[in-house]
């Protein structure tokens, strides 16, 4: 694939030199822009057309969750990574219901940092398994309308597509998938990006929020 085109939004300027010089030292990747506050996200992604949103979630004035909600509701918008210091904030949950990729500890180290970048342009989760259960686990239980909305986008899929979503919220590999429903890894893959197009939704971490808020995970 061509360069991929960064824009790192973050209110600390220290913060975001660190993650352009990380990035920067990658020919894989290109830092195309830098934002300071979510307000300023919209001028900078039209201004540099990123391929991916380096996004601390929490910032004065806009927030970055305000931010990524806009952001993912937009066409053909970029994806986003969230910058977080806490791996079970609430405020990450709401960002990766609103469409966000995943998301990166400021700890990181920046070797996984750039490898996060790669896999979200290529349109892969950042999330592992293990990490998607430790969400779910983070999540209360949805209300009665929201357990019936769930339900009703749910009813979209086939028997085979609520089969794999049903694994993918239990925090399953591909692998794994394919081994507990006796498929291959290619049909799996197949199965997870049809219920995508069918449920609306950006990535198998949504999957996952959505069968637990069915009450089904």
């Amino acid at each position: 694939m061509s360069t991929v085109r960064v824009l790192i939004v973050d209110d600390d300027p220290l913060v975001r030199a660190g993650l352009s010089m990380i990035l920067s030292g990658d020919e894989e990747v290109s830092v195309v822009g830098q934002a300071g506050d979510g307000a300023e996200v919209p001028a900078a992604v039209a201004r540099c057309r990123p391929d991916v949103v380096l996004m601390d979630i929490r910032m004065p004035g806009v927030d970055g969750l305000a931010a990524t909600e806009a952001l993912r509701r937009r066409p053909e918008a970029p994806e986003v990574l969230v910058l977080t210091t806490f791996d079970a904030d609430e405020f990450v949950l709401r960002a990766l219901r609103a469409g966000a990729s995943g998301f990166l500890l400021k700890d990181t180290p920046p070797a996984q940092i750039r490898d996060a970048v790669l896999r979200v342009a290529q349109g892969e989760a950042t999330l592992s398994p293990s990490v998607t259960r430790q969400l779910i686990a983070h999540v209360a239980a949805g209300t009665p309308p929201e357990r019936n909305r769930a339900g009703d986008l749910l009813d979209r899929l086939s028997a085979r597509e609520r089969d794999v979503a049903l694994a993918v919220a239990q925090g399953r590999s591909n692998a794994e998938i394919a081994g507990q429903l006796h498929m291959s890894v290619a049909t799996v893959k197949a199965h997870v990006s049809r219920a995508l197009t069918k449920l609306d939704l950006n990535n198998r971490v949504q999957v996952a929020l959505l069968v637990h808020d069915a009450g089904l995970a």
